[in-house]
């Protein structure tokens, strides 16, 4: 079960060209298996913080980012969250794909961050695929290989790396640029979730940088005021 949503705002053969364009792999896949995949592939949406998974669902579909983002979280018994990764438009789950190859549920949470639209290969489907057609599958591990890594370079922040390293490499991670500087569009307790930590540490780290002018926050905004600063704090 999902709470996904199907929206006709494009043909399905606008989503089908959208989605070669951002996998562009899939175009090589033999002319048999390339008329199965534009049969049976469907496009689905997500609204800003719509559910996308739960822990336990099963995964029904390989999914594919088109435009939009989700992001992956483990949640514990607390309460407490920490950010697994994200998935933006051409990248694909790492755990969906895992729960594909290995026959289990999610085993983790997954909301849209922003208006999604996903293209899925049912999982009948996404199997043939991946048992008939070398092209497929090594494009299914390629990418799951670049998510993978990306997991363990998670690990190995939160084992060894400090909190203010933590931070200050994903406030350089998730700027974005506007007219006054390098913008992060985030609030504290959701930089708590992000890193598995907790409001108090993460405000305490910040309120630090902005008193040696690092950063300057406001409501649901961090400007980067100084990035050789936070930068000091990767521990490079």
């Amino acid at each position: 079960m999902s709470l996904f949503n199907i929206k006709p705002f494009l043909s399905k053969n606008d989503k089908i060209e959208k989605c070669f364009e951002q996998f562009p792999s899939l175009k090589t896949l033999d002319s048999r298996y390339l008329s199965r995949l534009n049969e049976k592939i469907q496009f689905k949406t997500l609204t800003s913080g719509q559910t996308a998974y739960e822990p336990g669902w099963n995964c029904n579909d390989f999914l594919m980012c088109l435009s939009g983002q989700t992001r992956v979280f483990k949640r514990s018994e607390s309460g407490r969250e920490i950010l697994l990764y994200k998935v933006q438009d051409g990248e694909t789950c790492v755990l969906t794909t895992s729960c594909l190859l290995s026959g289990q549920s999610f085993p983790a949470a997954s909301i849209a961050d922003k208006d999604t639209l996903l293209a899925a290969i049912p999982s009948a489907l996404f199997r043939e695929l991946m048992a008939a057609s070398p092209e497929f599958s090594a494009f299914v591990l390629d990418n799951y290989g670049v998510m993978l890594s990306s997991l363990i370079s998670l690990i190995d922040q939160v084992a060894f790396d400090k909190i203010d390293q933590r931070l200050a490499r994903h406030l350089l991670s998730n700027r974005i640029s506007e007219g006054n500087g390098d913008t992060i569009l985030t609030t504290h307790q959701q930089l708590a979730l992000d890193l598995g930590s907790v409001r108090e540490v993460v405000s305490r780290q910040l309120q630090d940088w902005e008193s040696r002018a690092f950063i300057k926050t406001s409501r649901g905004k961090i400007i980067i005021v100084d990035e050789a600063g936070l930068v000091s704090h990767l521990g490079i």
